[in-house]
């Protein structure tokens, strides 16, 4: 039997509702050129306030999740 352990997500990311990107680049999550790539490929939905870009923190979650690759046993 093989136990497989996921990365929670919502304890390594802090709490708060919106990160600009400067804050996700802080957190050494994604630099700020390759979130704006994935942000123009679609990838990643964002919040725009004003001219500020922001990433809602369930969008981070459900990103890095996607991107996660579960240990193999």
């Amino acid at each position: 039997m093989t136990t497989q352990t996921q990365t929670n997500y919502n304890e390594l990311i802090p709490e708060g509702v919106l990160f600009n990107l400067a804050d996700i680049q802080d957190m050494k999550l994604l630099r700020i050129p390759t979130a704006k790539k994935m942000i123009d490929k679609g990838l990643i939905e964002i919040v725009k306030i004003g001219n500020k870009i922001h990433i809602s923190r369930i969008e981070l979650i459900r990103y890095l999740q996607d991107q996660t690759i579960p240990k193999s046993a």
